[in-house]
């Protein structure tokens, strides 16, 4: 088990390297005002002008530049090759929610990477936002206020099991597999609730539902 390196009660932002933007960013930092790079996310915050409070990985993306612009004591080399630098950044921060910007739209091969982490038994829920959508674990039951006709993707990383309210196609009674049936492009009817037999679902929802998810996820599993 990894040594938490930064230890917050207020929810932590995470920086990667690939596609964000400084309106993504200052979203985020709305909600998660603590700013932890990954390896090369150092150079991203600060092309965005912001400044990280520590920088975790195995820096073989940070650039000279960032590493003489930062204070060295924030500078966090985790060497170990086992794991990617996501995995290792939020294996290392404790805090109550963790945003992740910057680790999705730019490799596909970073992006299933991203998944995988999620897929970690992480003590932490982290959410990941994209340009459009934003992507979650579902490890409790999730009720959410959604707007009518919003797409809903379930896309499951394990066979998995559960039930929904809220979904123009439930998943009740059906079996979720990466070998056989998906649930991509479902489509809310107004509030959903989906609640799971076990590990293995991801959720893909709308960009423009984030602050109620974390709400949601802030006031703790429904019932």
């Amino acid at each position: 088990m990894t040594e938490a390196i930064v230890r917050e009660t207020a929810p932590i932002t995470l920086i990667g390297g690939g596609d964000v933007t400084r309106s993504d960013l200052a979203e985020a930092l709305a909600h998660a005002p603590v700013l932890v790079a990954i390896d090369g996310g150092a150079d991203q915050a600060l092309a965005l002008g912001a400044q990280p409070q520590a920088v975790i990985g195995d820096f073989d993306s940070v650039s000279d530049h960032a590493r003489t612009a930062l204070s060295q004591s924030i500078l966090h080399l985790v060497a170990e090759q086992e794991t990617t630098d996501f995995d290792k950044a939020l294996r290392s921060v404790e805090a109550p929610l963790v945003l992740a910007v910057g680790v999705l739209g730019a490799r596909l091969d970073h992006q299933l990477a991203a998944l995988h982490v999620l897929m970690q038994p992480h003590a932490k829920t982290c959410i990941l936002i994209g340009a459009h959508e934003v992507v979650l674990h579902l490890t409790a039951p999730l009720e959410l206020e959604l707007q009518a006709g919003d797409v809903v993707s379930l896309f499951p990383l394990l066979p998995v099991t559960g039930r929904s309210d809220g979904l123009e196609w439930p998943i009740d009674g059906l079996e979720l597999s990466p070998l056989s049936r998906i649930g991509t492009s479902n489509r809310a009817t107004g509030s959903i609730r989906i609640e799971v037999d076990g590990p293995g679902l991801l959720a893909i929802l709308p960009r423009h539902c984030l602050g109620a998810l974390i709400q949601v996820m802030q006031a703790g599993p429904s019932c």
